[in-house]
Protein backbone atom coordinates (compact mmCIF):
# COMPACT_ATOMS: atom_id res chain seq x y z
CA UNK A 1 0.00 0.00 0.00
CA UNK A 2 1.54 3.51 -0.89
CA UNK A 3 1.92 5.57 1.88
CA UNK A 4 -0.75 9.30 1.38
CA UNK A 5 1.55 11.36 -0.01
CA UNK A 6 2.43 9.00 -3.04
CA UNK A 7 -0.90 9.85 -4.75
CA UNK A 8 -1.04 13.47 -6.22
CA UNK A 9 -3.62 15.29 -4.86
CA UNK A 10 -4.88 18.71 -6.20
CA UNK A 11 -6.93 19.77 -3.51
CA UNK A 12 -10.03 22.42 -4.54
CA UNK A 13 -9.67 25.92 -4.40
CA UNK A 14 -12.62 29.18 -3.94
CA UNK A 15 -13.19 29.71 -6.54
CA UNK A 16 -15.74 32.37 -5.64
CA UNK A 17 -18.92 31.21 -7.67
CA UNK A 18 -22.14 30.46 -7.06
CA UNK A 19 -22.01 26.62 -7.38
CA UNK A 20 -21.47 25.56 -3.95
CA UNK A 21 -19.16 22.01 -4.76
CA UNK A 22 -15.36 21.65 -5.21
CA UNK A 23 -13.22 19.51 -7.76
CA UNK A 24 -10.53 17.22 -6.25
CA UNK A 25 -8.16 16.22 -8.36
CA UNK A 26 -6.44 13.02 -8.13
CA UNK A 27 -3.67 10.85 -9.94
CA UNK A 28 -2.50 7.60 -8.54
CA UNK A 29 0.64 6.64 -7.90
CA UNK A 30 2.10 3.60 -10.24
CA UNK A 31 2.74 1.64 -7.28
CA UNK A 32 -0.86 1.80 -5.82
CA UNK A 33 -2.33 -1.68 -5.20
CA UNK A 34 -6.33 -2.24 -6.39
CA UNK A 35 -8.52 -1.09 -3.96
CA UNK A 36 -12.31 -0.13 -3.73
CA UNK A 37 -12.15 3.75 -5.40
CA UNK A 38 -14.54 5.19 -2.31
CA UNK A 39 -12.18 3.57 0.66
CA UNK A 40 -8.80 5.21 -1.68
CA UNK A 41 -10.46 8.85 -1.66
CA UNK A 42 -12.20 8.42 1.70
CA UNK A 43 -8.27 7.68 3.04
CA UNK A 44 -6.97 10.58 1.12
CA UNK A 45 -9.66 13.20 1.67
CA UNK A 46 -10.14 12.19 5.77
CA UNK A 47 -10.32 15.59 6.78
CA UNK A 48 -12.65 16.97 3.85
CA UNK A 49 -15.02 13.88 2.76
CA UNK A 50 -16.92 10.94 4.42
CA UNK A 51 -16.93 7.66 2.60
CA UNK A 52 -20.78 7.78 2.67
CA UNK A 53 -20.36 11.18 1.05
CA UNK A 54 -18.28 10.07 -1.95
CA UNK A 55 -20.58 6.92 -2.06
CA UNK A 56 -23.38 9.58 -3.36
CA UNK A 57 -21.33 11.21 -5.14
CA UNK A 58 -20.58 8.22 -6.86
CA UNK A 59 -24.08 7.19 -7.29
CA UNK A 60 -24.64 10.26 -8.98
CA UNK A 61 -21.83 9.63 -11.62
CA UNK A 62 -20.05 12.89 -10.11
CA UNK A 63 -16.69 10.59 -9.64
CA UNK A 64 -14.76 10.62 -13.16
CA UNK A 65 -12.10 8.40 -13.59
CA UNK A 66 -9.91 8.44 -17.32
CA UNK A 67 -12.71 10.75 -18.24
CA UNK A 68 -15.65 8.34 -17.13
CA UNK A 69 -18.08 8.04 -14.36
CA UNK A 70 -17.44 4.53 -11.70
CA UNK A 71 -19.18 3.99 -9.02
CA UNK A 72 -18.17 3.28 -5.24
CA UNK A 73 -16.75 -0.29 -6.08
CA UNK A 74 -14.59 0.67 -8.84
CA UNK A 75 -11.11 -0.73 -8.44
CA UNK A 76 -8.56 2.07 -8.85
CA UNK A 77 -5.29 1.00 -10.72
CA UNK A 78 -2.08 2.86 -11.03
CA UNK A 79 -1.67 6.26 -13.24
CA UNK A 80 -5.85 6.69 -12.79
CA UNK A 81 -6.92 10.16 -13.29
CA UNK A 82 -9.62 10.69 -10.74
CA UNK A 83 -11.89 13.47 -11.01
CA UNK A 84 -14.67 14.35 -7.36
CA UNK A 85 -17.01 16.59 -7.31
CA UNK A 86 -18.38 17.20 -3.82
CA UNK A 87 -20.12 19.78 -1.71
CA UNK A 88 -17.60 22.45 -0.67
CA UNK A 89 -17.05 22.63 2.93
CA UNK A 90 -18.72 25.18 5.28
CA UNK A 91 -18.37 26.50 8.85
CA UNK A 92 -20.74 24.65 11.07
CA UNK A 93 -23.84 27.27 12.53
CA UNK A 94 -26.36 26.10 15.27
CA UNK A 95 -28.82 26.43 12.36
CA UNK A 96 -32.53 26.05 13.90
CA UNK A 97 -35.83 26.21 12.06
CA UNK A 98 -37.75 29.64 11.43
CA UNK A 99 -41.05 30.12 10.18
CA UNK A 100 -40.31 32.27 7.01
CA UNK A 101 -42.56 31.84 4.51
CA UNK A 102 -41.43 30.19 1.16
CA UNK A 103 -42.79 30.14 -2.82
CA UNK A 104 -42.99 26.66 -3.88
CA UNK A 105 -42.87 26.18 -7.36
CA UNK A 106 -42.48 22.31 -7.33
CA UNK A 107 -41.69 20.07 -5.65
CA UNK A 108 -41.48 16.01 -5.44
CA UNK A 109 -39.78 13.25 -3.52
CA UNK A 110 -36.26 14.45 -4.35
CA UNK A 111 -36.22 18.23 -5.70
CA UNK A 112 -37.68 21.50 -4.78
CA UNK A 113 -38.05 24.45 -6.51
CA UNK A 114 -38.64 27.76 -5.17
CA UNK A 115 -39.18 31.41 -5.96
CA UNK A 116 -37.16 33.18 -3.52
CA UNK A 117 -38.15 36.81 -2.33
CA UNK A 118 -35.41 39.48 -2.56
CA UNK A 119 -34.07 40.22 0.69
CA UNK A 120 -33.46 36.77 1.46
CA UNK A 121 -29.96 35.70 2.02
CA UNK A 122 -29.28 31.78 0.86
CA UNK A 123 -27.21 30.46 3.47
CA UNK A 124 -25.86 31.53 7.18
CA UNK A 125 -22.71 33.60 6.91
CA UNK A 126 -20.58 36.02 8.53
CA UNK A 127 -23.05 38.93 9.78
CA UNK A 128 -26.17 36.77 8.60
CA UNK A 129 -26.68 33.91 11.13
CA UNK A 130 -30.61 33.70 11.15
CA UNK A 131 -33.39 34.47 8.64
CA UNK A 132 -31.93 33.10 5.52
CA UNK A 133 -33.35 30.33 3.29
CA UNK A 134 -31.99 27.54 5.47
CA UNK A 135 -33.47 28.35 8.07
CA UNK A 136 -36.66 28.72 6.42
CA UNK A 137 -36.04 25.35 4.90
CA UNK A 138 -35.07 23.85 7.46
CA UNK A 139 -38.64 24.24 9.23
CA UNK A 140 -40.88 23.52 6.35
CA UNK A 141 -38.77 20.46 5.55
CA UNK A 142 -37.53 17.26 7.12
CA UNK A 143 -33.84 15.89 6.56
CA UNK A 144 -32.44 17.87 3.74
CA UNK A 145 -29.18 16.54 2.77
CA UNK A 146 -26.14 17.81 5.18
CA UNK A 147 -28.56 19.43 7.66
CA UNK A 148 -26.25 18.10 10.26
CA UNK A 149 -22.47 18.64 8.58
CA UNK A 150 -22.91 22.00 7.13
CA UNK A 151 -25.27 25.64 6.86
CA UNK A 152 -26.38 25.08 3.14
CA UNK A 153 -28.56 21.86 3.65
CA UNK A 154 -29.65 20.85 0.21
CA UNK A 155 -28.61 23.99 -1.81
CA UNK A 156 -27.07 23.43 -5.25
CA UNK A 157 -26.45 27.12 -5.82
CA UNK A 158 -27.66 30.31 -4.68
CA UNK A 159 -29.04 34.05 -5.80
CA UNK A 160 -27.69 36.82 -3.71
CA UNK A 161 -29.88 38.59 -1.04
CA UNK A 162 -31.21 41.08 -3.45
CA UNK A 163 -31.97 39.37 -6.18
CA UNK A 164 -35.29 37.45 -6.74
CA UNK A 165 -36.35 33.84 -8.75
CA UNK A 166 -35.99 30.50 -9.19
CA UNK A 167 -33.68 28.15 -6.98
CA UNK A 168 -33.54 24.72 -7.07
CA UNK A 169 -32.80 23.27 -3.83
CA UNK A 170 -32.12 18.79 -3.61
CA UNK A 171 -33.98 16.81 -0.98
CA UNK A 172 -31.29 13.68 -1.10
CA UNK A 173 -27.63 13.42 -1.74
CA UNK A 174 -28.18 11.25 -4.67
CA UNK A 175 -30.44 14.51 -6.06
CA UNK A 176 -27.18 17.28 -4.39
CA UNK A 177 -24.80 15.29 -5.93
CA UNK A 178 -26.18 14.72 -9.59
CA UNK A 179 -27.52 18.20 -9.27
CA UNK A 180 -24.10 19.87 -8.61
CA UNK A 181 -22.83 17.81 -11.76
CA UNK A 182 -25.07 19.70 -14.15
CA UNK A 183 -24.26 22.98 -12.82
CA UNK A 184 -20.21 22.21 -12.85
CA UNK A 185 -20.87 20.76 -16.55
CA UNK A 186 -22.72 23.44 -17.26
CA UNK A 187 -26.28 21.63 -18.56
CA UNK A 188 -28.45 24.28 -16.66
CA UNK A 189 -30.31 26.70 -18.71
CA UNK A 190 -30.26 30.06 -16.22
CA UNK A 191 -31.92 33.08 -18.11
CA UNK A 192 -31.90 36.43 -15.81
CA UNK A 193 -33.76 39.74 -16.68
CA UNK A 194 -32.16 42.90 -15.79
CA UNK A 195 -32.64 46.79 -16.14
CA UNK A 196 -29.32 48.29 -16.52
CA UNK A 197 -28.17 51.58 -16.75
CA UNK A 198 -27.49 53.51 -20.63
CA UNK A 199 -28.93 52.18 -23.72
CA UNK A 200 -26.64 48.89 -24.53
CA UNK A 201 -25.13 49.15 -27.93
CA UNK A 202 -26.06 45.66 -29.78
CA UNK A 203 -28.97 44.12 -29.52
CA UNK A 204 -27.38 40.87 -28.26
CA UNK A 205 -23.82 40.07 -27.36
CA UNK A 206 -21.47 37.76 -24.92
CA UNK A 207 -19.34 39.12 -22.26
CA UNK A 208 -16.12 36.86 -21.29
CA UNK A 209 -13.67 37.81 -18.47
CA UNK A 210 -12.43 36.86 -15.39
CA UNK A 211 -14.27 37.25 -12.44
CA UNK A 212 -12.10 37.61 -9.02
CA UNK A 213 -11.98 39.41 -5.54
CA UNK A 214 -11.52 43.58 -5.96
CA UNK A 215 -8.23 44.04 -5.24
CA UNK A 216 -9.24 46.93 -3.05
CA UNK A 217 -13.40 46.78 -2.36
CA UNK A 218 -13.36 43.36 -0.75
CA UNK A 219 -16.92 42.94 -0.79
CA UNK A 220 -16.94 43.72 -4.95
CA UNK A 221 -15.85 41.68 -7.82
CA UNK A 222 -14.21 42.84 -11.01
CA UNK A 223 -13.12 41.94 -14.48
CA UNK A 224 -9.92 40.91 -15.22
CA UNK A 225 -7.69 39.88 -18.35
CA UNK A 226 -8.36 36.44 -18.99
CA UNK A 227 -5.18 34.29 -17.16
CA UNK A 228 -4.43 36.80 -15.66
CA UNK A 229 -6.60 36.56 -12.35
CA UNK A 230 -9.98 34.95 -11.54
CA UNK A 231 -12.57 32.48 -12.49
CA UNK A 232 -13.32 32.44 -16.49
CA UNK A 233 -16.74 33.51 -16.70
CA UNK A 234 -19.31 33.94 -20.00
CA UNK A 235 -22.55 36.23 -20.10
CA UNK A 236 -25.09 35.98 -22.64
CA UNK A 237 -27.22 39.51 -23.25
CA UNK A 238 -30.02 40.13 -25.33
CA UNK A 239 -32.06 43.32 -25.25
CA UNK A 240 -36.05 43.19 -24.35
CA UNK A 241 -36.51 47.07 -24.32
CA UNK A 242 -34.75 50.34 -24.20
CA UNK A 243 -35.98 52.90 -22.24
CA UNK A 244 -32.97 55.45 -24.08
CA UNK A 245 -31.28 55.96 -20.31
CA UNK A 246 -32.00 52.56 -19.29
CA UNK A 247 -31.81 49.22 -21.29
CA UNK A 248 -33.90 45.84 -20.17
CA UNK A 249 -31.93 43.33 -21.09
CA UNK A 250 -32.33 39.14 -20.53
CA UNK A 251 -29.07 37.49 -19.78
CA UNK A 252 -28.30 34.09 -19.72
CA UNK A 253 -25.17 32.77 -17.73
CA UNK A 254 -22.50 30.17 -19.36
CA UNK A 255 -20.65 30.03 -15.73
CA UNK A 256 -22.00 31.01 -12.29
CA UNK A 257 -19.72 32.90 -10.73
CA UNK A 258 -20.47 35.43 -7.50
CA UNK A 259 -21.86 39.07 -8.70
CA UNK A 260 -21.45 37.25 -12.31
CA UNK A 261 -24.10 39.49 -14.42
CA UNK A 262 -23.73 42.52 -12.04
CA UNK A 263 -19.75 42.76 -12.54
CA UNK A 264 -20.20 41.68 -16.53
CA UNK A 265 -22.43 44.35 -17.26
CA UNK A 266 -20.57 46.84 -15.15
CA UNK A 267 -17.55 46.04 -16.93
CA UNK A 268 -19.52 47.06 -20.46
CA UNK A 269 -20.57 49.97 -19.19
CA UNK A 270 -23.61 48.99 -18.14
CA UNK A 271 -24.15 48.74 -14.72
CA UNK A 272 -27.61 47.21 -12.87
CA UNK A 273 -30.06 50.01 -11.70
CA UNK A 274 -29.83 50.55 -8.20
CA UNK A 275 -26.90 48.38 -7.61
CA UNK A 276 -25.66 50.18 -4.69
CA UNK A 277 -22.39 48.01 -4.31
CA UNK A 278 -21.25 48.42 -7.96
CA UNK A 279 -22.39 52.69 -8.08
CA UNK A 280 -26.07 51.73 -9.90
CA UNK A 281 -27.70 53.35 -6.67
CA UNK A 282 -26.82 57.34 -8.79
CA UNK A 283 -27.97 58.44 -11.88
CA UNK A 284 -25.49 57.26 -14.19
CA UNK A 285 -26.71 58.13 -17.11
CA UNK A 286 -29.33 60.97 -18.32
CA UNK A 287 -29.64 64.76 -17.26
CA UNK A 288 -28.67 65.67 -13.65
CA UNK A 289 -31.79 68.09 -13.79
CA UNK A 290 -34.09 68.15 -10.58
CA UNK A 291 -37.15 66.43 -12.19
CA UNK A 292 -35.14 63.89 -13.55
CA UNK A 293 -32.84 63.55 -10.77
CA UNK A 294 -36.72 63.31 -8.53
CA UNK A 295 -37.92 60.92 -10.72
CA UNK A 296 -34.91 58.27 -10.83
CA UNK A 297 -34.80 58.95 -6.75
CA UNK A 298 -38.60 57.52 -7.36
CA UNK A 299 -37.50 54.35 -9.15
CA UNK A 300 -35.10 53.76 -6.56
CA UNK A 301 -37.76 53.60 -3.75
CA UNK A 302 -40.22 51.86 -5.64
CA UNK A 303 -37.35 49.03 -6.42
CA UNK A 304 -35.14 49.44 -3.49
CA UNK A 305 -32.31 47.09 -4.69
CA UNK A 306 -30.62 45.91 -7.55
CA UNK A 307 -32.66 45.26 -10.59
CA UNK A 308 -31.89 41.56 -11.56
CA UNK A 309 -34.34 38.70 -10.99
CA UNK A 310 -33.53 34.98 -11.67
CA UNK A 311 -36.57 34.39 -14.62
CA UNK A 312 -35.96 30.67 -15.29
CA UNK A 313 -34.09 27.39 -14.85
CA UNK A 314 -33.99 24.48 -16.45
CA UNK A 315 -32.34 21.03 -15.23
CA UNK A 316 -32.56 17.06 -15.75
CA UNK A 317 -34.58 15.73 -12.79
CA UNK A 318 -32.25 13.43 -11.08
CA UNK A 319 -34.47 9.99 -10.78
CA UNK A 320 -36.68 10.35 -13.45
CA UNK A 321 -34.06 11.89 -16.34
CA UNK A 322 -36.88 14.01 -17.19
CA UNK A 323 -36.35 17.70 -18.48
CA UNK A 324 -37.69 20.29 -15.99
CA UNK A 325 -38.01 23.97 -16.77
CA UNK A 326 -39.53 26.52 -14.62
CA UNK A 327 -39.98 30.55 -14.92
CA UNK A 328 -40.73 33.14 -12.37
CA UNK A 329 -42.93 36.22 -13.08
CA UNK A 330 -41.20 39.82 -12.32
CA UNK A 331 -42.39 40.44 -8.78
CA UNK A 332 -44.04 43.43 -8.41
CA UNK A 333 -41.44 46.04 -7.07
CA UNK A 334 -39.85 44.83 -10.90
CA UNK A 335 -43.11 46.00 -12.45
CA UNK A 336 -43.52 49.09 -11.01
CA UNK A 337 -40.29 50.11 -11.77
CA UNK A 338 -40.86 49.03 -15.38
CA UNK A 339 -43.84 50.93 -15.56
CA UNK A 340 -42.42 54.44 -14.45
CA UNK A 341 -39.87 53.80 -17.25
CA UNK A 342 -42.62 53.26 -19.75
CA UNK A 343 -44.74 56.38 -18.53
CA UNK A 344 -41.42 58.15 -18.54
CA UNK A 345 -40.18 57.32 -21.98
CA UNK A 346 -43.57 57.36 -23.68
CA UNK A 347 -44.02 61.21 -22.45
CA UNK A 348 -40.50 61.63 -23.70
CA UNK A 349 -41.08 60.30 -27.14
CA UNK A 350 -44.42 62.24 -27.67
CA UNK A 351 -42.83 65.77 -26.44
CA UNK A 352 -40.23 65.00 -29.13
CA UNK A 353 -42.88 64.22 -32.02
CA UNK A 354 -44.77 67.11 -31.06
CA UNK A 355 -41.90 69.12 -31.06
CA UNK A 356 -40.72 67.56 -34.42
Amino acid sequence: MVKDDEAIITLPQDDDNDELFNRYELTVDKGQELIRIDKFLANRLTANVSRTRIQSGADAGNIIVNGKPVKSNYKIRPQDQILLLIPKPEVEYDLSPENIPLDVVYEDDDVLVINKQAGLVCHPGTGNYKGTLVNALLYHFQNLPNGNQQARPGLVHRLDKDTSGIMVVAKTEFSLAHLAKQFFDRTTQRKYVALVWGNVAEDEGTITGNIGRHSRERLQFEVFPDGDFGKHAVTHYKVIKRYNYVTLVECKLETGRTHQIRVHMKHIGHTLFNDSRYGGDRVLKGTIYTKYKQFTDNCFEVMPRQALHAASLGFTHPVSGKKMFFESELPDDFKALLEKWERYWSHLTHNQDTDS
